[in-house]
């Protein structure tokens, strides 16, 4: 019943339903219900306009009194409220013919910003929201709390600001909130002290407090989990049931020899996951297992040991990389390690169309054991003779359905997904739910641990002098900056200033090179590769040497700008330097004036290594609305869960989910039966929309 169209509201036509469509991708009754509040209102936090002070940040609302166009060298749009205590002016430049005929005397309306005094009291551009005034309506008690919806310009044109939002939300909720089906066991519900589904959307809308908000949010985001969990579970269950791998005995010789043929030793974690893996291999379904590994803790030797237990079943592996620079690196890597009987190939964008032939005959008739390439791999015209085992390199810079594509090349496929970007664990439980994890978070015994220092920038002029000794004891330099060129719109100096700047002035006498993402891939490769011969000094560069570069030698990076990078990739670029015997060094370079959240990420910086520790840290800094690949969906399309707050709820939600998929038996599996009518009780009062897209 909720799947009706909008149009079946009072007060939503066809014309407006076309704008929430097109604006806020609302089609369906449930598509309204599910529209939550951006935030809400404490009227009991909203201050008197006669106590607002300059430069703090406050919410006022008031009546407004005035509005008018004033023409004083840079025209503006001014709006007069008065709260009955005092006068406040909000301040807009541009879009003057949208505020005028927004903003009417008497009109009541919501102000928030920062207080500018300058004769009067103003905020410029504040955030703003109308709401009705008369003593039935809900803003006006001390108290009550008002959701603010998320509103577009063009939104508001049609009448749905947050009070358009709030009146079509009532309506809704007034005649198809019986429609809303609960899923939930009535014990599950009292166990974790979550409403019913209909107080729930309810209480996120219209709650009566602060604390009936939260326990609404908590409650759909233990939906959220929970489904998103049921079927990540049911999924890996019923291919472990169903997909079951050719029988083959593996030859563990080959493993041995090249782990005993290894320049170094491996660490105990690297053991342990090689274990982990060969299980897999060896079992009769196919592995599904998501690698985790801190920088420079050994993932690709791991990766490449276990694609010799494929290989001496005579099946072909395929190391799949985001990059043409770090694809080419693996091979390398490949030829120096694989035993010289296992036949290796290189396939990337710019392989020659005559080479590229002779791979594309080598994969289908086997002679090729492995292949190591890029995006090229995914393409039609390679096929495979027998692909038993897939690894997905910085697995993040893939999307979903180019894995899928890759897994189709072969026949209940083992793959492996690998990562130097540690996940937190609320992240990874609830995105990786269908995934079995390992973890190496050892880093190889020989190697110094980086000395991470943090100057601002009136310092340059020392590690310069820094700078200068090291190249002099022939050691090499990354010197990061977080633009390619100038900005108008920014102060941050760019790669392409600096380099000019350290070429021309500070170091005349060295060799320096440039590289950054608008250059060929043969451009990149050619300027790595100098560096990497030793030929390049300092190499400046933007974050495009973040994931993958080893050059053993470079034991210096300076990163200008820190405070413009988050946590995670602050210690992704730290983590190209320390891969030689030299005492490696991060010189981390910012501003003299930080704020709270950039100040806390360079003293963490200064005060770990942890790859694992610095992710949950990052986690609570900056949210989970703002993590960067994370599987090409998940974190930011959630609606209601918070990845950096709600761990406690995964977990719960896991559980539950993973009760009922352990009581549906192997029989129901293999016939189908109770599956679709579990799914459809699953479905029944969630956003079913959002979850399918989570999933796909």
């Amino acid at each position: 019943m909720l799947d009706i169209p909008v149009t079946a509201i009072k007060g939503i036509g066809t014309v407006k339903a076309g704008i929430l469509k097109s604006e806020a991708g609302i089609e369906t009754v449930e598509d309204l219900l599910y529209y939550t509040p951006r935030r809400y209102l404490d009227r009991s936090n909203v201050k008197r306009i006669i106590d607002v002070f300059n430069e703090e940040e406050v919410t006022v609302s008031g009546t407004v009194i005035s509005s008018r166009t004033v023409r004083a060298g840079k025209m503006f749009f001014q709006v007069d409220i008065s709260d009955g205590t005092d006068i406040l002016s909000g301040i807009f430049f541009g879009g003057l013919n949208f505020f005028e005929k927004v903003f009417i005397p008497g009109e009541n309306v919501i102000f928030s910003g920062k207080i500018n005094v300058n004769r009067r009291k103003q905020i410029v551009h504040p955030d703003f929201d109308f709401f009705d005034g008369d003593s039935n309506s809900m803003p006006v008690n001390t108290g009550r709390i008002i959701p603010l919806y998320r509103s577009s310009m063009n939104l508001k044109k049609y009448g749905f600001d947050s009070r358009g939002f709030r009146r079509v939300i009532s309506n809704a909720l007034n005649v198809y909130s019986s429609n809303l089906s609960e899923f939930l066991d009535i014990d599950i519900l009292k166990k974790y002290s979550l409403p019913d589904i209909t107080r729930a959307i309810s209480g996120i809308h219209f709650p009566d407090s602060a604390e009936h908000a939260e326990q609404s949010r908590k409650r759909l985001a233990f939906n959220e989990v929970f489904s998103l969990q049921y079927f990540l579970l049911l999924n890996k269950k019923i291919i472990r049931m169903k997909d079951i791998k050719p029988a083959a005995k593996p030859d563990l010789e080959f493993l041995r020899k090249f782990i005993s043929a290894l320049p170094f030793k491996l660490t105990d974690d690297q053991m342990r996951v090689i274990e982990e893996i060969k299980s897999d291999i060896i079992s009769a379904s196919p592995m599904n297992r998501l690698l985790q590994g801190d920088v420079g803790a050994g993932k690709t030797v791991v990766a490449l040991g276990t694609a010799l237990i494929h290989i001496s079943m005579n099946r072909q592996a395929a190391l799949m990389a985001p990059t043409e620079i770090l694809a080419k690196q693996h091979y390398e890597n490949a030829s120096r390690y694989l035993p010289a009987e296992i036949k290796c190939a290189l396939l990337t964008g710019s392989t020659p169309a005559k080479e590229k032939n002779k791979i594309y005959n080598e994969l289908a008739d086997g002679s090729i054991s492995l292949v190591i390439g890029t995006h090229a791999l995914i393409q039609p015209s390679v096929t495979f003779y027998n692909l038993g085992y897939i690894i997905i390199d910085e697995q993040h810079r893939f999307g979903v359905e180019q894995r899928g594509i890759m897994r189709t090349k072969g026949i209940s496929t083992d793959l492996l997904v690998m990562t130097a970007t540690p996940i937190p664990r609320s992240l990874s439980m609830t995105l990786y739910g269908d995934m079995d994890v390992s973890y190496i978070k050892q880093k190889p015994t020989d190697r110094l641990v980086i000395k991470t220092l943090a100057f601002t920038e009136d310092r340059l002029p020392g590690v310069y002098r820094s700078i200068r000794n090291y190249i002099e004891q022939g050691r090499q330099v990354y010197y990061v900056l977080p633009l390619i060129d100038e900005s108008d719109k920014t102060d941050l100096k760019s790669a392409t200033e600096t380099y000019n700047h350290l070429k021309n002035e500070i170091f005349p006498d060295k060799e320096i090179a440039l590289i950054h993402s608008r250059l060929t891939e043969k451009e990149k490769y050619e300027t790595m590769n100098r560096f990497k011969d030793g030929v390049v000094d300092i190499l400046v560069s933007t974050t495009v040497i973040e994931v993958g570069i080893d050059v053993p030698n470079a034991s210096i990076i300076v990163i200008e700008h820190a405070e413009r990078f988050g946590l995670s990739q602050l210690h992704q670029l730290r983590g190209r330097v320390g891969r030689g015997r030299h005492q490696s060094f991060c010189i981390l370079v910012h501003k003299p004036e930080l704020s709270d959240d950039a100040s806390e990420r360079i003293k963490i910086m200064a005060e770990t290594d942890d790859g694992f520790l610095i992710a949950e840290k990052d986690l609570m800094l900056r949210g989970s609305g703002q993590l960067v690949g994370t599987r090409q969906h998940g974190a930011n399309d959630f609606e209601f869960t918070d990845i950096a707050r709600d761990y406690d709820i995964i977990v719960s939600a896991r559980q539950e989910a993973q009760s009922i998929v352990h009581k549906i038996s192997p029989e129901k599996i293999k016939t189908g039966i109770d599956i679709i009518e579990t799914e459809n009780r699953v479905f029944a009062g969630l956003r079913t929309k959002r979850i399918l897209q989570i999933l796909s």
